[in-house]
């Protein structure tokens, strides 16, 4: 990327920041994350002259410029070897060589290998859930569902290490029929999935939540938790239009932010918000609805509910007089 209209020496910071980075990989992801390409690796130590930390990662940094890094024991690998696929699958497993994203998204295979459910589910208690967001979960549930108890309890592991939100929210999903499109022409997931997944994830990290759903009206949802919302969500009324701005004005109650997850699509116009405003796209659609005084964000990921809070603790910072 820093590299992309042409080689230019590389900024101080940018150095420090590589070099910082640079101390904090093993050998199993150095030889993972070494891919051949225009930069490699030991071209990025090169640059930045990081400095090791101990002899031991000096010897690890030899054999990286050497090419000479142990092949890394990633399920790629394995399954690339030959052999039988349920052993393999069930030794990464056992040894805990799989990562969240890897396991979630190897359900349906290792299920077609027939490896053993309770070795899955022994994976999935103990796998790191730490930056999973909730949609992963519900994109993982569609081809397990016999695993959702144990999916249901990963999702919830991780959501209890996020910072909280203060104050009421109010939350609208879109559920019209543009919402239950794949988000893109390669993905099986759908635009839903994240919208669900989102509004799951802010029901346990917010103080307060009112959640709505909207398409040709607005349909409150019960407090539900985990994948008993997604249930309430997508049978809460039919995918049809997208009323959004007929919903925002049906809004009656008081609160510190409504958030709006969508894919940007409105047959009516969008108000502005009465307060703080959040208009998140979930589709990334060329043009949107959710400009002006809304604040707009395309796309999310965990960062989003930092973007909220950071945002607004910065407008409640007092404006200090200038001291000569």
């Amino acid at each position: 990327m820093y590299w992309s209209e042409g080689r230019v020496p590389l900024s101080a910071q940018v150095k420090k920041g590589l070099a910082s980075a640079f101390t904090r990989f093993d050998e199993y992801a150095l030889a993972k994350y070494d891919r051949a390409g225009s930069v490699r690796l030991r071209d990025v130590l090169f640059l930045c002259h990081a400095k090791p930390v101990d002899d031991a990662q000096a010897q690890l940094w030899k054999r990286l410029v050497a090419g000479e890094l142990a092949t890394p024991d990633t399920w790629e690998v394995a399954l690339s070897s030959g052999g039988d696929k349920r052993a393999h699958w069930e030794r990464l497993l056992a040894e805990r060589k799989l990562g969240a994203l890897a396991l979630l998204r190897n359900l349906r295979n290792m299920q077609a290998a027939n490896v053993p459910e309770t070795a899955i589910v022994d994976g999935l208690n103990t796998m790191r859930t730490d930056r999973v967001l909730p949609f992963r979960y519900l994109a993982a549930a569609r081809h397990a569902p016999r695993l959702e108890g144990a999916l249901e309890r990963a999702m919830f592991r991780s959501l209890a290490e996020a910072q909280p939100l203060t104050g009421h929210t109010v939350v609208l999903v879109d559920v019209s029929g543009s919402m239950v499109s794949p988000l893109s022409g390669r993905s099986e997931m759908l635009r839903t999935d994240e919208a669900y997944g989102l509004a799951m994830l802010l029901r346990e990290v917010a103080g307060s939540v009112s959640l709505y759903t909207f398409s040709n009206g607005l349909q409150y949802v019960p407090a539900r938790r985990g994948f008993a919302l997604r249930d309430a969500m997508e049978v809460s009324q039919q995918h049809a239009g997208t009323h959004l701005g007929s919903a925002l004005r049906s809004v009656r109650e008081r609160c510190d932010r409504i958030v709006v997850i969508t894919d940007e699509q409105s047959a009516d116009p969008v108000p502005a918000p009465s307060g703080r405003g959040y208009m998140i796209n979930v589709a990334s659609a060329k043009h949107g609805v959710g400009y002006g005084e809304w604040n707009h964000i395309d796309g999310f990921s965990e960062a989003v509910l930092d973007y909220i809070r950071e945002l607004e603790e910065e407008a409640e910072m007092p404006v200090l007089d200038s001291v000569e």
